[in-house]
């Protein structure tokens, strides 16, 4: 078999009795790394250790992925203005971080024969993010509540808004804006896009 030691250096093909009394007399373990070569290769190293090391990379892979999960957030058709604000930030940080978010209407007793009143609260919160959420499920009626879900938004919308330009006389402006004649004092001319 062919060996390499606990620092990484081959130490060449030898008899596998050899290995075992080479890793033995270092108090270490021989472990065969790739079993389908010519001839097989086997590591000295120290095992548990080893398994410990892979253990805690497998855990702190699994600490970085992202955990998307589902938050929610339950208003009521009366709510109160500081209440739907506050709510309403939540939802948008639970998007900021983002989790997708499903906002229940809750109705009790009468209430869940104006369904229009949870509609027009969904319709706000919408109207409230429409920068960092988009809906993945429209609301529908379920049971006594309505339900919609919402998404973290992907892309950003690009703000290309420019601010006012300085053009001196007589210098030539590609835009659709009419530009008013001036007269040759040197002036400047202020043209806003937008």
């Amino acid at each position: 078999m062919r060996l390499i030691d606990q620092d990484g250096n081959q130490l060449g093909v030898m008899p596998t009795r050899d290995a075992l009394a080479l890793a033995k007399s270092l108090d270490l373990d021989l472990v065969e790394i790739a079993p389908t070569a010519q001839p097989p290769v086997c590591r000295i190293m120290d095992y548990g250790k080893f398994k410990f090391d892979e253990a805690q990379k497998a855990k702190e892979s699994r600490r970085k992925t992202l955990n998307v999960g589902v938050k929610e957030m339950k208003y009521r058709p009366k709510i109160g203005n500081g209440d739907f604000d506050t709510k309403t930030r939540l939802v948008e940080k639970f998007l900021g971080e983002g989790h997708k978010v499903k906002v229940t209407i809750m109705f009790r007793g009468r209430e869940s024969a104006h369904p229009e009143l949870g509609k027009k609260i969904l319709d706000r919160i919408v109207e409230r993010l429409e920068d960092v959420a988009r809906v993945e499920s429209a609301p529908k009626i379920d049971g006594r509540n309505m339900i919609m879900v919402l998404g973290p938004e992907k892309k950003a919308k690009a703000k290309t808004a420019e601010g006012p330009k300085d053009v001196a006389v007589g210098e030539v402006v590609q835009s659709d804006v009419a530009v008013p004649e001036v007269a040759s004092s040197g002036a400047q001319v202020s043209i806003e896009e937008g």
